[in-house]
């Protein structure tokens, strides 16, 4: 099986498009698409082998759809993700995630947003989170080129803990700043994102995530992408601290 555990890792890091962890950037997901009022993007990638009985299954499903109003005041965005890899001795990663979110225009730099959120992952220490949440989404910089954004939140959080039926309850702030940037030379866009989410009664407990994503189109609906994650999670208790690093590469179709 040591072959096997090596091609299910490699699958791990270059299959997947989304960050596995309890902390996932909607900013990478989101479609700067100006008057256009229904976007499309998803992907399917599936592999298995068998060695003399010996298996590795994976498996990654990934839409992401965006509807504005007419006036284009109001944007409605849903993600769906489902990633698995699974060989006979376990399941290496077994996780979906869920988020819709309601984006409302208040002026030309200042948004209202709602949202909700479900996602499992049986490999973390938080297994399950569910939470929902509002806030203001800020435009700082707005040039052809150039577009970067702040966002602050509240979030209630309900969280399982691998290993221990409980479940804990909490009251969590999001900040984040995002930078969009578009190199019309080379057709690259670059999307690099900083979150911040503290508990409100205890800072030490948070969740920090790093990424920068790349994306290159190769036709009107193919597009190249690369996506590089780092994650950190602090409990600030007797939990161990979860850190993470990843490098994701693939193919993205939209309509």
């Amino acid at each position: 099986m040591n072959n096997l555990r090596i091609v299910a890792f490699l699958i791990f890091i270059f299959l997947g498009f989304t960050s596995q962890a309890q902390l996932v950037n909607i900013e990478a997901k989101r479609m700067h698409t100006d008057s256009t009022r229904f976007v499309l993007k998803s992907d399917l990638l599936f592999n298995y082998t068998d060695n003399n009985g010996d298996y590795v299954l994976a498996l990654n499903s990934n839409i992401s759809t965006q509807f504005k109003s007419k006036d284009l005041n109001e944007i409605y965005f849903l993600v769906l993700n489902y990633y698995l890899v699974r060989t006979n001795e376990k399941d290496f990663q077994n996780s979906w995630f869920l988020h819709a979110r309601y984006n409302r225009k208040l002026s030309p730099f200042f948004r209202l947003e709602a949202f909700v959120q479900n996602q499992n992952n049986t490999q973390l220490t938080i297994i399950r989170r569910n939470l929902v949440g509002a806030g203001l989404r800020v435009k700082m910089i707005d040039e052809k080129y150039t577009k970067a954004y702040f966002g602050n939140s509240y979030m209630y959080e309900i969280e399982k803990q691998n290993g221990i039926d409980q479940r804990f309850y909490n009251h969590r702030n999001s900040s984040y700043l995002s930078l969009n940037q578009s190199f019309e030379k080379i057709n690259l866009d670059l999307v690099a994102t900083v979150y911040f989410q503290p508990l409100y009664r205890d800072i030490q407990n948070h969740r920090i995530l790093c990424q920068v994503k790349a994306e290159i189109p190769l036709t009107d609906h193919i597009s190249l992408s690369a996506l590089y994650n780092y994650i950190y999670t602090s409990f600030s208790s007797e939990l161990q601290d979860d850190r993470s690093s990843t490098i994701n590469v693939g193919i993205t179709f939209s309509i």
